[in-house]
C-alpha cells in the first residue's frame, strides 16, 4: 500500500499540479491529513492571532492514476478514516449561521475518547468520521479551483455520507484524474452551521478506474443508498442540480414514463443540504436501494 504523506498537500486543485504519487487502477492508498486548520491550533494554542489565514483547508495530495482518461469515472472505496485523540471547533461571528449570538471569534478542543466526542462534563457525542475535502483537478478549461471549493470535480463537499464504507464516484477531467483530500471531521451535522470537529489523520481506500463512463458530478453509494451531488452559488441551484443528476441516474436503470419518473422521485427521494457555509453551497438527493428492488440499481 502506498502512503502519501501530509508533506505532501495542495492547497488548488489543478491539472498542473505535480503528482504526489502514481498508481495504477485497483491500488490501495493511505492518504495522511493536517486538519482544515494546517494544525496551527492544537490544545497547547488556541490563539486565533497566531493562526495564518492563507494556510486553510490544504489537501493531500494529488494522486496520479495511471489509466484514468477524460471521460472515465473515478470510483473510490472508503475503507478506513482514523484521527487524533482531539478535533478543534471555530465559531466566527460571519461565519456561525445563527444571528447576533457569536461577538468573537472562539475555538474549542474536543476531546475523543472511546469512540466518542467529549463536548463538555454533561455531553458526549457518537462520531461519525467523514471527508471534508475530496476531489479530482478540475477541467484545464476552469483552471485552478481552492481546496475550499466545492464543483463538479468535487472539491470542499462537507457531505457527512462521505463515510468509511462508502464509495464515491467522481468524474474524469483532466489525465491521471489527480485526486487529493483532506479537512477530516471526526463529526459533524448536514448543513455544518459552524464547523465540525476538525481533526487531522489518515483515510485508507482504494481507487479504481472505469473506463468510458462519464457523469456530470459526483455520485456517492452505501449500503443503502444512491445519492447524486451537487454545488452552486444558490442552494436552490444546488437542489436543482442534484435532482437533475438523479433523474438522468435513475432513468437509466428504471423503465417507466419519465413524467411517472419524476412523480415517483417526489415520494422516494429526498433532497439534502450538505453544507452551507463555502464559496459554493452543496445539496444532494438520495434514492433507497429497497424502494427499487425490482430494478437493476447499480452504478455500471
Amino acid at each position: 500500500m502506498i502512503k502519501i504523506s501530509a508533506d505532501n498537500y495542495i492547497y488548488n486543485m489543478s491539472a498542473e499540479n505535480k503528482a504526489a504519487a502514481e498508481v495504477s487502477s485497483g491500488a490501495k492508498v493511505l492518504f495522511e491529513t493536517s486538519d482544515c486548520f494546517k494544525n496551527q491550533l492544537n490544545p497547547d494554542n488556541l490563539d486565533l492571532d497566531q493562526v495564518d489565514w492563507n494556510q486553510i483547508n490544504p489537501a493531500t495530495g494529488p494522486l496520479k492514476i495511471k489509466e484514468a482518461e477524460i471521460g472515465d469515472t473515478l470510483k473510490i472505496n472508503i475503507e478506513k478514516i482514523n484521527f487524533n485523540d482531539y478535533g478543534v471547533m471555530l465559531a466566527e461571528p460571519e461565519m456561525v449561521f445563527v444571528d447576533d449570538v457569536v461577538k468573537e471569534a472562539k475555538a474549542k478542543i474536543i476531546k475523543i475518547k472511546e469512540n466518542k466526542a467529549i463536548f463538555n462534563q454533561n455531553i458526549e457525542l457518537e462520531l461519525n468520521p467523514m471527508i471534508g475535502v475530496i476531489g479530482v483537478a478540475p477541467a484545464k478549461k476552469k483552471g485552478s479551483i481552492a481546496c475550499d471549493t466545492p464543483d463538479s470535480h468535487g472539491g470542499n463537499m462537507d457531505a457527512k455520507i462521505i463515510k468509511e464504507g462508502s464509495t464515491l464516484y467522481l468524474p474524469v477531467l483532466v489525465e491521471g484524474a489527480m485526486l487529493a483530500l483532506g479537512d477530516l471531521h471526526a463529526a459533524m451535522a448536514d448543513g455544518e452551521m459552524v464547523t465540525g470537529i476538525e481533526v487531522a489523520g489518515e483515510v485508507e481506500l482504494t481507487v479504481e478506474v472505469i473506463k468510458n463512463k462519464k457523469i456530470e458530478n459526483p455520485i456517492l453509494e452505501d449500503k443503502d443508498y444512491f445519492y447524486t451531488i451537487a454545488s452552486a452559488k444558490k442552494i436552490y441551484q444546488a437542489c436543482k442540480i442534484a435532482s437533475n443528476n438523479m433523474f438522468s441516474f435513475l432513468e437509466k436503470r428504471v423503465a417507466i414514463d419519465p413524467t411517472e419518473l419524476t412523480m415517483l422521485m417526489g415520494l422516494i427521494c429526498d433532497i439534502e443540504i450538505c453544507q452551507i457555509v463555502d464559496p459554493q453551497l452543496t445539496a444532494r438527493v438520495k434514492v433507497p436501494k429497497h424502494k427499487l428492488e425490482n430494478f437493476e440499481i447499480k452504478f455500471n
